[in-house]
């Protein structure tokens, strides 16, 4: 039986991936890391390399998934803590060259929830698993 902080990575990652995917539709004609990018979902800012960005953090999130709690206690810790501080950072160069990841505020709040909830994922994966009966 699976922890809430693994069953928390699993639809994590999985949602991930399908953004990343999904990001590519709309990025048609975007340069790779282009600082504006197409509106994805309608608020999303997103180019290729935010894209892949995405493809990445999800990947290690199913791995860690189907690697079980103390992966997931590491991966969705180190990937939360670094969500957090993007999200931080986002704010200061969102209107530079810097902005690689054609980021927008939307995308700060998103990965400082994100970020949260992983960090959240990692503690609750390292809980005793429910005894079964």
């Amino acid at each position: 039986m699976r922890t809430t902080g693994e069953k928390i990575a699993g639809i994590f990652g999985a949602t991930y991936v399908a953004i990343g995917l999904l990001g590519f539709v709309a990025t048609g004609g975007v340069g790779f890391a282009d600082t504006e990018g197409s509106n994805l979902l309608g608020i999303f800012e997103v180019n290729p390399l935010h894209n892949l960005v995405h493809l990445a953090i999800g990947v290690a999130l199913l791995l860690a998934f189907a690697a079980g709690a103390r992966a997931v206690t590491l991966v969705a810790g180190m990937i939360g803590v670094v969500y957090i501080a993007v999200g931080v950072v986002g704010f200061f160069v969102g209107s530079t060259d810097a902005n690689i990841l054609a980021l927008n505020v939307t995308d700060h709040l998103l990965h400082l929830a994100s970020g949260a909830f992983l960090v959240l994922a990692a503690s609750l994966a390292r809980q005793p698993r429910p005894a079964t009966v």
